[in-house]
């Protein structure tokens, strides 16, 4: 892992040089000569399972190229990045000199890296005049008052600005999902403290309530991302006391190991694998499908994920329900933390990264077709298509509906194209909350009771507007260390569990988390 970070980081190094030094020579963007300025776009390739269409050729890729042609003058070519390998892909693409002119990554580190390595376009000059749409778009930053969200990237130190937060319209993040059916069944109340939904999950254990045979049921599945797949539970018993100095300097490339308490999470968890709770396949699964299939399938009792997942169309509810008449699953509020409090951790309203690599031949054109995007008319299509055929009129609202063929999209609101923003945006607060709760297959009232519990007692982490380079050279190896680190101390004996804590810490600290920990405590400052 070590020999392979090390020649990509050789080779972006070089690459990105060359790009200095010849990033001014491509041709210039002149919309008035009348000729077509051509461009490259990212594009996420979430594959076509499911009835997806090809990202980079469907009916929207063909609105979007038809109408920035006529209005900008410029052709837009779409270049697939695969979704579930994003930091890679992007990696080897810059560093073969072949990256799209306008990039995306939710990764903070990449970009901090190729712009040390003086790979990226400063974006600064250019926030007032190229791209003045898409700044009053973003509005002020929440989290940093006096800021604008359009410089939240912004070196304190030179002032420049190499990448661009995309908005989040909903920082709700995560949900504990239950089966209601087989609570009912058992004569149960939804738990409302972390003791009573364990033993929620040990009686759907021991008195299989869905008559499914002992041996099948599976109170509790999840992923190798138990980050993402067990984080309400992990997160509910990080220390609520923690200093914002303490909770910043110590969340390394957005995981919570370091930070007091998560390691009791983590106990929690391996208490919960002893006692049969947890699928013992769960280090197997490295895609959502195999864990989520298993839920659809009616074996699984409980499961984290997205606030709204089960409800999405086409998605675990709807298959759940054809495979198992009468079966319910319902978010559950009931991690209680050491004060008792159900906290949570949300997004933060930055969400994914714009950035334009110094080899784009027309770094103007990338920005004005950034720009283009941010404009209502453009993003407001993208995200609701044609009436009678992606969406419905129901009582003044639009309400989503199945398309078919190249009409699908890819991703909700189509977010693989409005690059710019993450979540719907009606140009009416009222207006998108209604339309938010109408897009579901499912009554209003159940997505607006998902989205309370969400958000309740949730907070987003603190942020440090600071340039931060420590972490992303070791990005990929604290992740995948961190991952078996969580596994193994999941799967270990009960007596176990301290020693194998103690050594995956020991060697987190020494693969680059402690270097990480260093920069961040000497960078730190109250913002």
């Amino acid at each position: 892992m070590k020999k392979t970070c090390f020649r990509v980081l050789t080779a972006l190094v070089c690459v990105l040089a060359a790009a200095l030094i010849f990033a001014g020579c491509g041709k210039k963007s002149d919309a008035g000569s009348g000729e077509a300025i051509e461009i490259t776009v990212e594009v996420f390739d979430r594959g076509t399972d499911g009835g997806k269409s090809d990202p980079t050729k469907n009916n929207w890729t063909d609105w979007i190229q038809k109408k920035v042609l006529e209005e900008e003058g410029i052709k837009v070519t779409f270049v697939p990045v695969p979704r579930g390998e994003e930091n890679t892909a992007l990696n080897n693409l810059m560093a073969a000199g072949t990256p799209p002119d306008v990039c995306y990554t939710y990764s903070g580190e990449l970009v901090t890296m190729y712009s040390e390595l003086g790979g990226l376009v400063d974006l600064a000059p250019h926030i007032d005049t190229t791209l003045k749409d898409l700044k009053g778009f973003l509005g002020p930053d929440a989290a940093l008052p006096g800021r604008d969200l359009i410089t939240r990237n912004r070196n304190n130190e030179t002032g420049k600005v190499y990448s661009i937060p995309a908005r989040r319209m909903n920082t709700a993040r995560l949900n504990l999902f239950i089966r209601q059916d087989w609570l009912d069944i058992l004569g149960l109340p939804l738990p409302k403290t972390t003791e009573e939904y364990f033993q929620a999950l040990v009686a759907f254990k021991e008195q299989d309530p869905g008559n499914i045979g002992k041996d099948k049921v599976i109170p509790f599945s999840m992923t190798f991302d138990t980050r993402w797949t067990a984080g309400t539970i992990l997160e509910a018993f990080i220390d609520p006391g923690l200093s914002l100095r303490d909770r910043w300097v110590y969340t390394i490339i957005d995981r919570y190991f370091f930070l007091p308490g998560y390691k009791e999470g983590l106990r929690f968890m391996n208490r919960m694998y002893n006692e049969g709770l947890i699928d013992r396949d769960f280090p197997l699964y490295k895609t959502e499908d195999d864990q989520l299939n298993l839920v659809k399938a009616g074996v699984v009792g409980s499961v984290c994920h997205n606030w709204d997942n089960i409800y999405r169309e086409g998605g675990i509810l709807t298959d759940l329900q054809k495979n198992v008449p009468g079966a319910n699953m319902v978010p559950v509020d009931c991690m209680t933390n050491s004060e008792g409090i159900t906290k949570k951790i949300s997004y933060d309203a930055a969400g994914l990264n714009i950035f334009i690599p110094a080899s784009a031949k027309n770094p103007e054109a990338a920005m004005r077709y950034i720009n283009w995007l941010a404009r209502f008319e453009n993003y407001n299509f993208l995200q609701l298509g044609q009436e009678g055929v992606n969406h419905d009129i129901v009582d003044g609202v639009p309400k989503i509906k199945s398309a078919t063929g190249l009409w699908i999209q890819n991703s909700a609101q189509n977010i693989d194209y409005t690059i710019h923003m993450n979540g719907l945006d009606l140009g009416d607060p009222d207006l998108t909350a209604r339309a938010l709760a109408s897009g579901y297959a499912w009554p209003a009232e159940v997505i607006a009771n998902a989205y309370t519990i969400a958000m309740t007692n949730a907070a987003p982490g603190p942020v440090v507007p600071v340039t931060l380079t420590a972490a992303a050279p070791v990005m990929q190896t604290l992740i995948d260390k961190s991952n078996n680190l969580a596994a193994q101390s999941i799967t270990a004996r009960a007596a176990d569990f301290d020693r194998v804590w103690d050594a995956g810490i020991d060697d987190l600290l020494t693969s680059g988390a402690q270097a990480v920990i260093e920069e961040r405590a000497a960078k730190f400052f109250e913002p």
